[in-house]
């Protein structure tokens, strides 16, 4: 009854957090969109404080749309904002990391060999590791770097690298890769909530007044804006990324982490630069031919990581079919049971099913990552020895 209240649980909340997530991510797509492809408008247009307009036409209707200097003449009544789809993302996604990653610690927080080795302790340390990494950003962004473009960029990408590294060395992969979408969220969320809606707030008070509104504070929720659009396809990647043992539970994972975001931002400058009339196939083509290269060299990866040390002294001794089995059903079945005995799993895991050698083999290239990776037996909770995971290792190579 319990884990299937848990598991309804996870299933709402995860439903929320992507409808919620598709709102905020569209409406930061069409805004960027839609300043980046203002043109000059009309003599009386101007007149009137009218800085860009565009038209446009969709659901059986053309839209004329105008950008003021700073307000219309006469206030309107009611003035749209756009933040709850930003706060709604972060906070169904707080729940789902509390539901999975917090409530089932043992099983997905804590990692094979990681330093923190209890619980209470993986729990603390994703607490402080999203604490940590919002203070650093904040930090950052609201230094003298605030004003250079380029220098703030790097500082933010070593940030990530860093914080990337320190994520496996305190959780299991899976756990690490997600705490990075979630770090990238916050910074996100933080930017709606710390700079741009105060900074639009403080717009309205002034034009209300009278005053003229602060410059600064404009620049700065514009850059905030613009950070979180180019986040935005590394943090989906980050998200979607636990789906894939492959990315997670390779040797140099959190560096991939890091590169294959790094590319997916420079994928959305491609996008930003033809909002503006500025056509550059090459920084397109560019992204796309290293993220083939990037899939390539992990597609042509000899094998996972830690495989050929868990093998080594050992590569003659031979494993039998038998003793495989017997090492599946020990270690693998208790979750991946068409009726698993784990407590807290109502299916297998990710639907898939190990109660044979023979299914382990139709998923070799995914049980060969996950168990070199040290990610199978989720929390090591079966007590897998290095010598079985070896032994079973090699099994799976000679097959």
């Amino acid at each position: 009854m319990q884990g299937m209240m848990l598991e309804w649980l996870n299933a709402g909340f995860r439903l929320f957090h992507v409808v919620a997530a598709i709102a905020w991510i569209g409406a930061s797509f069409y805004f960027i969109w839609l300043d980046l492809s203002l043109e000059e408008p009309p003599r009386n247009k101007r007149d009137r404080g009218v800085k860009g307009d565009l038209w446009s036409i969709h659901g059986g209707g053309i839209y004329e749309i105008s950008k003021y200097r700073l307000a219309p003449p006469r206030m309107p009544q009611t003035l749209h904002w756009f933040k709850w789809e930003a706060y709604t993302t972060w906070l169904t996604g707080s729940g789902l990391l509390v539901l999975l990653y917090y409530v089932q610690a043992q099983s997905y927080l804590v990692g094979n060999g990681t330093w923190l080795q209890s619980p209470a302790a993986a729990i603390a340390g994703s607490i402080c590791f999203l604490a940590a990494g919002q203070l650093v950003y904040e930090t950052l962004v609201r230094s003298a770097l605030g004003r250079r473009a380029g220098t703030l960029a790097v500082a933010l990408l070593v940030t990530l690298s860093l914080a990337s590294w320190l994520a496996f060395q305190l959780f299991s992969a899976r756990a690490a890769y997600i705490h990075m979408g979630a770090l990238i969220g916050t910074w996100m969320a933080g930017n709606v909530f710390w700079g741009i809606i105060p900074a639009q707030k403080a717009f309205v008070a002034d034009v209300g007044a009278g005053r003229e509104p602060d410059p600064e504070r404009a620049r700065f929720a514009k850059l905030r804006s613009t950070h979180n659009n180019y986040l935005t396809l590394p943090v989906v990647f980050a998200m979607l990324s636990n789906h894939y043992p492959f990315l997670y539970g390779g040797e140099y994972a959190w560096f991939l982490l890091v590169v294959v975001g790094a590319l997916l931002a420079w994928i959305r400058h491609f996008f930003n630069l033809r909002h503006q009339g500025q056509s550059r196939p090459g920084v397109l083509v560019g992204a796309g031919l290293a993220l083939i290269c990037v899939a390539l060299l992990t597609a042509f990866a000899e094998h996972g990581p830690g495989i050929a040390e868990k093998n080594d002294g050992a590569a003659a001794s031979p494993v039998s079919s038998d003793s495989a089995s017997a090492m599946v059903a020990e270690h693998c079945s208790g979750c991946h049971a068409r009726e698993p005995t784990m407590g807290g799993f109502q299916a297998p895991p990710a639907g898939l099913v190990f109660e044979s050698e023979a299914d382990l083999l139709n998923h070799r290239s995914r049980s060969l990552t996950a168990i070199s990776s040290g990610y199978m037996p989720l929390g090591n909770q079966t007590e897998m020895s290095e010598e079985e995971r070896g032994r079973l290792l090699r099994w799976l190579q000679s097959q």
